[in-house]
């Protein structure tokens, strides 16, 4: 279980005192990197406790139908809870360095502005007005399948989800799992577990990846293990709206 009388008084102070160096050598090494506890358990469940209020979401999605996976979430609206909010917006100026580094690295476009208010402006110029943070529930047997979250030509190459459960405690299995597609190579696979209140950082598309030529970009994707037992909630943020 988080401490949570360790922690500093608001989130953004958490995510502010992170280990961004070590972070960003990990997000430049595997494509992912866990943080420390960023929220108490009772944040944690008030977050969770938002599902069952539709008033805060624009749509939801059954994995199942849509052939996804198992298990359902919801699309929150724009008038999005003040903590979910402050997140997004206390995590965007420690992911922007590193969004800018591998944009050069692949010789590609970094049309980010330095605050994440302006870059959904461009989305929504563009055409992308939705809003993509997402509450996610699983529960026996459900899982989401590989995928990658693109919603359109406006690209913020890194996300994150947060652990609103105790694994072990309210749910087991339900490990979140990344694959890589290695240049010349076949694919390489990793699991992390999500303690409540962490978050894991991970890539959204692909990531840049060193070769005998230089660098090239190495494609990634996401998605979440068999939950065994219970009940698995998680926050995903993402840094560009959808369509």
């Amino acid at each position: 279980m988080t401490d949570s009388t360790r922690l500093a008084a608001q989130p953004t102070d958490r995510v502010a005192a992170a280990d961004w160096d070590a972070l960003t050598g990990e997000l430049n090494a595997y494509g992912n990197a866990l943080t420390g506890p960023i929220l108490t358990p009772g944040e944690c469940r008030d977050i969770t406790a938002l599902y069952d209020r539709a008033e805060h979401f624009r749509t939801t999605i059954d994995m199942a139908r849509h052939r996804f996976g198992s298990g359902q979430y919801r699309y929150f609206t724009h008038d999005l809870p003040d903590l979910v909010r402050e997140l997004r917006e206390a995590l965007y100026p420690h992911l922007l360095p590193i969004a800018r580094d591998w944009a050069d690295k692949l010789g590609q476009p970094a049309p980010w502005p330095d605050t994440l208010e302006e870059w959904l402006a461009m989305c929504h110029r563009s055409g992308q007005d939705r809003s993509a943070q997402i509450l996610l529930r699983y529960g026996p047997g459900d899982w989401n399948a590989l995928h990658r979250d693109v919603f359109g030509d406006m690209l913020f190459p890194l996300q994150a989800v947060i652990g609103l459960d105790q694994p072990g405690v309210d749910f087991t299995g339900g490990d979140f799992i990344m694959t890589e597609q290695r240049p010349r190579a076949q694919s390489r696979g990793s699991s992390s577990t999500l303690l409540q209140g962490h978050a894991l950082i991970f890539t959204t598309r692909d990531r840049p990846v060193m070769s005998k030529r230089g660098w090239s970009t190495g494609p990634m994707r996401h998605g979440v293990s068999t939950v065994r037992s219970g009940q698995r909630h998680t926050l995903g943020l993402v840094f560009h709206d959808a369509t």
